[in-house]
């Protein structure tokens, strides 16, 4: 596919304000907090590095993320393969609700998730098995929290996929499975690593899921940093640790945006329109895949809803809703209800202006740019989404005086949470951009219009 032309200058002012938005909001955050960590009596001390890798503490920590990293991407492409497929190819009663539900646990708090799955999983659990504290309970519940992840981007990648290719295979003699493994698999792969790469992204710098559920035996790379930052106060070995997580974070971007670029290269597609399961075990087999992902989304909040009408003493009724909103306004660490929400209303009206904004931007330069700056840029835009966290907040407090001060100011927390936003909007502008046919632009220009207009 021919990528669209644009004047070097006006790639270059294009690309001007996310460049700058990232690099004085992540980049120099994160160098500043490294060098500060790294700094001894003013020279830089690189020991640390060594230190860090031959610590047996710290490499079991590093295995145990990598491998619960594995685990949890396996079990769940395992479970959201399926229902990608339901969701592509059939139609059933109820599933357009389904489909805007499996988005609900992805954007839920951490805090949200851990709590239901607590009140679900916990010593008082509602399911009689207490797995608090154990490896499965951090499994389970990464897979509750990608299970969006699979089941748009694979099965929207799915129905693109014509489906006269697999009928065609049918009609040469190949069974169901072989037809699937044959023409639709391949065509396929593309989707499902990138997917798998950006699960095993999001389980790998896990942070609130595994603080909550897990315990010091279960600590993953970024607990590890916000523990070392935080109760030991060794920034060094903080730094050290974010700096190897954000090597191996770019590694997994890089395999990521190569599959997602794959994904966006034409072979034959045509949107297939949706049918009704056939009788006998096709309807089974679809009603089974729908049953097992609903009480999979349902049961964790349908218990932590239910509890919430479950006042101390026990009793059954609204009392805990009334008084959350009876409770008195503070100046400490609580605010009433309404202040809360009107907070939470008011920062993320913020972050999504200016993660649009950047994020479009930032889309425009990659459909622009050369494609060898095009690709190192877009794994820079992504970064922000798998760095920790707690590093960026020591950054944001220890280098943003200059040249403002903007250490107290609260518009840090809007720009925080844009930075994880837009590698979203990029990933969601960018397939649209490169969709748009070259002979349009082309046209547009012999009719005389300027770059800036087409």
């Amino acid at each position: 596919m021919r990528r669209p032309r644009l004047g070097t200058a006006a790639t270059l002012a294009i690309a001007a304000v996310p460049i700058g938005f990232l690099g004085y909001f992540f980049a120099y955050p994160l160098v500043a907090i490294t060098l500060r960590g790294l700094s001894t009596d003013g020279s830089l001390d690189l020991s640390v590095f060594a230190d860090v890798a031959t610590d047996p503490t710290l490499q079991g920590v590093a295995r145990f993320t990598l491998w619960q990293a594995i685990l949890s991407t396996l079990l769940t492409l395992a479970i959201g393969l399926p229902t990608a497929w339901v969701f592509a190819r059939y139609r059933f009663r109820g599933r357009n609700v389904l489909f805007a539900a499996t988005l609900v646990p992805f954007i839920l708090p951490t805090l949200v998730v851990g709590t239901a799955f607590l009140n679900l999983f916990g010593p008082r659990g509602a399911s009689g098995i207490d797995l608090s504290g154990t490896l499965w309970i951090i499994l389970i519940a990464h897979v509750f929290y990608n299970f969006a992840v699979v089941v748009r981007g694979v099965g929207t990648y799915w129905r693109r996929i014509d489906p006269s290719l697999v009928e065609a295979a049918r009609t040469l003699g190949a069974s169901p499975f072989r037809a699937f493994r044959k023409v639709t698999l391949p065509l396929l792969t593309p989707a499902i690593a990138s997917t798998a790469a950006l699960v095993f992204l999001f389980s790998f710098t896990s942070f609130g899921v595994v603080l909550l559920l897990g315990d010091l035996r279960h600590s993953t790379i970024e607990v590890e940093i916000w523990r070392q930052a935080t109760a030991f106060l060794r920034i060094d070995i903080a730094a050290t640790l974010a700096v190897m997580q954000i090597v191996g974070i770019g590694a997994i971007l890089a395999i990521y945006g190569y599959f997602e670029r794959t994904t966006q290269h034409g072979f034959r597609t045509r949107i297939a329109p949706l049918r009704t399961p056939r009788p006998g075990r096709e309807r089974w087999t679809v009603r089974g895949v729908i049953t097992i992902a609903t009480l999979f989304l349902v049961i964790p909040l349908g218990i932590l809803f239910g509890r919430s009408f479950v006042d101390p003493s026990g009793a059954i009724g609204v009392g805990n809703y009334q008084n959350l909103w009876r409770l008195p306004e503070q100046s400490g660490a609580f605010v009433s209800a309404s202040t809360a929400i009107g907070n939470s209303f008011r920062f993320s009206a913020i972050a999504i202006v200016i993660a649009v904004i950047i994020g479009l931007l930032a889309a425009l330069t990659l459909s622009y740019a050369p494609r060898r700056a095009s690709q190192g840029f877009d794994i820079f835009v992504m970064l922000p989404l798998g760095t920790s966290a707690v590093t960026i907040g020591f950054g944001f407090l220890i280098a943003l005086d200059w040249p403002f001060d903007l250490r107290t100011s609260l518009i840090l927390i809007p720009i925080a949470h844009a930075l994880v936003g837009i590698p979203f909007v990029v990933r969601a502008v960018s397939p649209s951009l490169a969709s748009i046919q070259h002979r349009l632009r082309e046209a547009a220009a012999t009719l005389g219009a300027t770059p800036w207009q087409t």
